[in-house]
């Protein structure tokens, strides 16, 4: 397996996966605007035939590193990245249910997640 880049684009909302120089897979995501912040998981997806070399599972431990190196949480409304957290609660502190409720708020009414 070529090594996977994972590179943030802040501006798109997305965190992706390169590899050979292809987007392989991705976190959509936004930032919680209400204090104390977040990161919001909303969707991981690897691209068709990508399936099973660990990429979505390296996108959510860099996600989770990310929100660690900002001081901030990370809601996973993704259904992926909530198992994933489920699975590694050492790497995956739980937001709290105020965050998760202003996450959910924030998403639903976001035109990019409808």
């Amino acid at each position: 397996m070529a090594e996977i880049d994972i590179r943030d684009s802040r501006a798109k909302g997305r965190l992706e996966a390169y590899e050979d120089g292809a987007v392989v897979g991705a976190i959509d995501y936004t930032v919680l605007e209400a204090a104390p912040g977040a990161l919001i998981a909303v969707h991981t997806v690897v691209e068709e035939g990508q399936e099973g070399k660990g990429i979505a599972g390296a996108l959510v431990r860099e996600f989770y590193a990310m929100a660690g190196r900002e001081g901030v949480p990370v809601v996973p409304l993704c259904p992926y990245a909530a198992r994933w957290a489920q699975r590694h609660p050492d790497e995956a502190p739980a937001a709290t249910p105020e965050t998760v409720a202003a996450a959910e708020e924030q998403v639903k009414s976001d035109p990019r997640f409808r």
